[in-house]
């Protein structure tokens, strides 16, 4: 009777059960031609300033589609995922990212409408190109979706893959702000890709509009790498979707006690709800500061190490230290965990969430996965380490308390656990050994 309570419990206090199923019409139809092509366009390292490093770095296959660190080593760096080092000479890198690269999991399913970690990228039809982003009226139009939208970016963020300006050209136009148009960075990518026969063809088969090497643009790239990130990340048979589908054999007594927790007493899905485990909404939970910040600065300073969050997206002082709800599939697989990746240990962020503050206070910083850099570990604690600071994002915490045995825990961590498809553990069938520009692929 154990194996049925999940079900039960959820008809009857939430009427999630059916609310839970994962379907196809969750998704956008798949194009094999776009994702062929996407595959090759996600790690070339053509579409990178320096011409050194790709979207795969770090949103790699062998690290759950992150990078396994806590702030990502853009531009300059060498080596993958957690062999990832800062670079050396005036090579290397001159500050980290200043968020954790976000897994890919899920973010094809149409209900994700807005994506980065302040959802600065958003549906929007009241944009001329029907989508909110940094790039305001320049964003072209006939983009497919928010993951297409994403796509745009890092290639123009100098600490991501454009480069330092007086490297290269791209680099240049990302500093001045020329994403668009003429010698913009996106006209400068899509001029490498149709230099590139094979690449010309692999477009031509993808977009029934592009008859020339000349009709590329780098929309048709980013849609392309969208249907891509769309591929690997859906992943949908974990242990709580066969048992949503009626298998009640599949979860384990432990998984059950979990699920209602967190669908109960624990009150996880007040905040990851639905059936990707997130309400796409934003809070502020009190993760620490750590890294560079995003430019932010509290009253009295001016170092810019502070991350205001969905403040930068709305210029709401309300909306300070607010980020987005992310989805927990695959969660056991995606860390460090937290908009910064300051947590190293999914059972450590859990517990975060019980009582905030506290651990906010208490936190251990050797949770972070930062590759050292003397230059870098000097800053990365600074706004961590200021009291002001600190009791800034503790006085912006939304969430309550919530008190669970160690036994609570434990099984709210076999629940986590159970959000895995185990089918999108070893995903090395979405690695390839060439692309068509003749780049590495190898870091």
């Amino acid at each position: 009777m154990i194996a049925i309570t999940l079900v039960s419990f959820l008809s009857a206090t939430f009427c999630y059960a059916n609310k839970l199923l994962v379907t196809d019409d969750d998704f956008h139809e798949p194009h094999s031609a776009k994702e062929k092509l996407g595959q090759f366009l996600f790690f070339d390292k053509i579409l990178s300033g320096n011409k050194n490093i790709s979207c795969a770095t770090c949103h790699h296959p062998f690290a759950a589609t992150s990078d396994g660190i806590s702030l990502s080593v853009g531009e300059g760096g060498v080596g993958l995922g957690v062999f990832r080092n800062t670079g050396s000479g005036d090579a290397a890198i001159k500050e980290r990212v200043p968020r954790h690269s976000p897994h890919l999991f899920s973010l094809g399913a149409k209900e994700f409408t807005r994506l980065f970690y302040d959802g600065r990228v958003a549906v929007d039809s009241s944009q001329p190109s029907g989508f909110l982003s940094p790039a305001g009226d320049e964003l072209p139009s006939g983009l497919d979706n928010p993951l297409a939208v994403q796509a745009m970016f890092p290639v123009q963020s100098a600490v991501e893959m454009a480069g330092q300006s007086g490297e290269n050209s791209i680099a240049d136009a990302a500093a001045s702000g020329h994403l668009a148009g003429p010698n913009g960075v996106w006209e400068q990518l899509a001029n490498r890709l149709q230099a590139i026969e094979e690449y010309v063809e692999l477009f031509k088969a993808a977009f029934p509009d592009i008859k020339t090497a000349e009709d590329i643009t780098y929309v048709h790239a980013a849609n392309a790498i969208a249907a891509f990130e769309a591929k690997i990340g859906r992943c949908t048979n974990s242990v709580f979707d066969q048992y949503m589908r009626g298998n009640f054999d599949a979860a384990s007594e432990q998984e059950v006690r979990g699920g209602r927790l967190f669908y109960g007493k624990a009150g996880c899905a007040s905040c990851h709800s639905g059936k990707f485990q997130t309400d796409h909404q934003f809070y502020a939970i009190g993760i620490p500061q750590i890294g560079p910040g995003k430019g932010d600065n509290l009253p009295g300073y001016t170092d810019g190490h502070d991350d205001f969050g969905r403040e930068q997206v709305t210029k709401e002082a309300a909306d300070r230290f607010k980020f987005l709800t992310p989805s927990l599939r695959q969660v056991a697989l995606t860390g460090p965990w937290g908009h910064n990746g300051a947590y190293d240990d999914l059972e450590a962020m859990v517990r975060h969430h019980l009582n905030p503050k506290e651990a906010l206070n208490n936190y251990d910083m050797s949770q972070a996965v930062l590759p050292t850099s003397e230059y870098l570990d000097a800053i990365d604690f600074i706004a961590h380490n200021d009291e002001v600071r600190r009791q800034a994002i503790a006085d912006a915490i939304d969430i309550e308390p919530v008190n669970l045995t160690d036994q609570e825990i434990s099984d709210l961590m076999a629940f986590l656990h159970a959000l895995t498809d185990v089918s999108c553990i070893d995903l090395r069938k979405h690695v390839v050994n060439r692309v068509p520009s003749g780049l590495s692929v190898v870091d």
